[in-house]
């Protein structure tokens, strides 16, 4: 293992951590992401006017990174560009083990000044085996230790999922959005410019972090394509790996270059390289959580043929042109599926040609013994690889905002189905005008680990995209 790499997974696994520069205009932001950090936290400030708003938090203020005791292993500095280059040698003198530069302002500004700031920086941190991320980045959010890129950011357990971003927006918008519909992360990390560390190096290190079983990543461009295609091959061997690409349009690379100094890649070039790699492209932030939901809360399936539930005629037909469209396939069930069915099945309003209009058969409440019945003979159905059921929050809002304990039988009937089941299993709850009883649908969907979308499409997206995934490791 090189100084360097060492170095990262201490950075990545902080025991202290220093906030240099952070000040009262912005909250003392840094420090207060602190707050619920399990070690020891210092602040480096001189400005006389700001030490005692510091103290006032309980954080210790040393004018010098020299005087902070003991070893350091992440320091978050937000200074003046001008001003960066002195800390990170000073950071390099004091033995740190790795630096997240805020600061902004260096190549990806287009200006001369600004890139020889960074390319100076970049060869101290360099010469001295120090982990610099960024410049212009947010840093580390690892929950369990509780270091956080945002206040908001829940600390605590830690979940499943590496994530890498060159953006510092996306980096928080995956880690709150991604919470709210199950998705939590092991380590994430906002890397900004990559000036010394390239998306390469975060992919090995979260390829061999035991906390991480998928790792997710938006990403701009990258210095050395060659050196990311072989990092994402040996990720890909051991977890999946799931690629978001930023600009991919000519307009998107020219808003790439100006944002963290990438060089966009073609989009036909960008699609080789993940598909070669065994990894998951992705489309937006949306479309990267869905895809994780069905490959963290789904079974694998071992082909593409898909048994729909519906609530509705309508609904039947637009679920299933949303799957063909995917890629997926709806096909007839077997002649001894449509046996059990013609016994029980109500016919009138409904169909059970696969999709299944089931709405009055199961009678809307979901609580009759015949749902139950209708998730075996899918299960048991040698037609049918994956089972994909709507919830129709349009007919069960009220339903459910009277009887909560409605929607805790249907779930619990749910949860029991897929414990027991072979195949890939996911739901859909479309957004309604009752939408606020929706939310409160789907937060309890989620607490059950069961996959839930919020329409055909994306559940239909992200199962044929995990399905790719799964069909390759066959």
């Amino acid at each position: 293992m090189s100084d360097l790499t060492a170095n990262l997974a201490r950075t990545l696994n902080p025991k202290t951590v220093v906030v240099v520069g952070d000040k009262r205009m912005n909250g003392y932001m840094w420090l207060r992401n602190m707050q619920h950090f399990t070690g020891s936290v210092y602040s480096v400030q001189v400005d006389p006017n700001e030490i005692p708003g510091i103290e006032e938090m309980g954080v210790t203020n040393f004018t010098s990174l020299a005087d902070v005791p003991g070893d350091v292993d992440y320091v978050l500095c937000a200074v003046p560009r001008q001003i960066a280059p002195r800390i990170i040698a000073a950071c390099v003198e004091k033995g740190v083990s790795g630096v997240a530069l805020f600061t902004s302002g260096f190549a990806e500004t287009g200006e001369e000044e600004g890139a020889a700031l960074q390319s100076e920086l970049g060869k101290i941190a360099r010469d001295g085996d120090l982990a610099l991320i960024g410049p212009n980045c947010m840093g580390v959010y690892n929950a369990k230790l509780g270091v956080r890129q945002s206040g908001e950011q829940p600390t605590g357990e830690a979940g499943p999922v590496g994530f890498i971003s060159q953006s510092g927006t996306h980096a928080i918008n995956f880690s709150l959005t991604g919470a709210a519909q199950g998705v939590r992360i092991s380590t994430s990390i906002s890397m900004g410019n990559a000036e010394v560390l390239d998306v390469p190096d975060y992919v090995d290190y979260l390829a061999a972090d035991p906390d991480t079983k998928v790792i997710a990543m938006y990403v701009e461009g990258t210095k050395d394509g060659r050196r990311l295609l072989e990092s994402l091959k040996r990720a890909s061997q051991n977890k999946p790996v799931v690629v978001w690409k930023g600009g991919v349009t000519e307009a998107g690379a020219r808003a790439t270059a100006s944002h963290t100094a990438s060089l966009a890649s073609s989009t036909a070039i960008w699609d080789a390289v993940v598909r070669q790699a065994g990894a998951i492209a992705t489309e937006s932030l949306d479309d990267t959580i869905d895809v994780l939901k069905a490959l963290l809360f789904c079974k694998p399936a071992s082909g593409r043929r898909v048994g729909l539930m519906a609530m509705t005629g309508g609904q039947s037909v637009v679920i299933t042109d949303a799957f063909e469209r995917a890629g997926q396939k709806v096909p007839r069930l077997t002649e001894g599926s449509y046996k059990k069915l013609a016994e029980f099945f109500n016919i009138i309003g409904g169909s059970y040609q696969n999709p299944l209009d089931m709405g009055g058969t199961i009678g809307f409440g979901g609580q009759s013994d015949h749902l139950q019945r209708l998730l075996d003979i899918l299960e048991e159905d040698d037609n049918v690889d994956a089972i994909a059921m709507e919830l129709a929050s349009g007919f069960l809002a009220r339903r459910w905002q009277a009887d909560p304990s409605s929607l805790d039988t249907l779930l619990d009937l749910l949860v029991k189905h897929r414990e027991r089941s072979t195949k890939p299993f996911l739901t859909t709850l479309h957004p309604g005008h009752l939408e606020e009883i929706a939310a409160q649908a789907r937060a309890k969907v989620v607490e059950r680990e069961l996959p839930v979308f919020h329409s055909f499409e994306r559940a239909a997206r992200a199962l044929s995209r995990a399905t790719d995934h799964w069909l390759r490791e066959l």
